[in-house]
């Protein structure tokens, strides 16, 4: 039996003002449940992040949750997830986060989540993985975003394989679609 996958999903600690956003969260959280995936996350029970632990936990998901101890309380910690990781800092949750993971999902969200994208973005960029990186873009949410990386790109500031490196899909029937292929295990060699 394969080992089970982990699905590391960085977003919103608020819900943002589009219910859309609130739906795309629910929906990747069943996603991960109905693929027998492990969701890893914040550890917060607000906005988007509790959205998806609810979904998830829900369907019967595991969950592993990552929450630095200055945030317990602003984020209103999840206590009921299988397994908790509580941190000194805001870095070292995004690193156990990754590092407990086989994939990076990322939702709307707002500085932290742009943060989170960014790191796992440099150390693919570097060389230190090669994960791959999801962007939900539902309703264009991330459109500025990917126009700065194309920007950023054009300016001759990164290298054109910078746009391989983040599969933008726009809804979360086209993220399962990217993620059953990410995750299958390569075909086994001809005899």
């Amino acid at each position: 039996m394969p080992p089970t996958r982990s699905i590391c999903v960085f977003c919103g600690s608020r819900p943002g003002v589009r219910p859309i956003h609130v739906e795309a969260a629910r929906a990747v959280g069943l996603l991960i449940a109905r693929e027998g995936w492990r969701l890893v996350y914040g550890a917060g029970e607000v906005g988007l992040m509790g959205e998806v632990a609810r979904a998830a936990q829900g369907a019967g998901a595991r969950t592993l949750g990552v929450i630095p101890m200055h945030l317990i309380a602003r984020e209103q910690g999840r206590r009921d997830l299988h397994t908790t990781v509580v941190t000194e800092d805001m870095h070292e949750r995004k690193k156990v986060m990754f590092m407990n993971s086989d994939a990076i999902v990322v939702l709307p969200g707002g500085m932290g989540t742009l943060d989170e994208f960014f790191e796992v973005q440099t150390w693919k960029q570097i060389g230190l993985h090669d994960k791959p990186i999801f962007l939900l873009d539902t309703e264009g949410y991330w459109a500025p975003l990917t126009a700065l990386i194309e920007h950023v790109i054009v300016e001759g500031f990164a290298a054109p394989a910078t746009r391989g490196y983040t599969t933008v899909v726009p809804d979360v029937a086209a993220l399962a679609v990217g993620l059953l292929a990410a995750l299958s295990p390569p075909p086994a060699p001809p005899d």
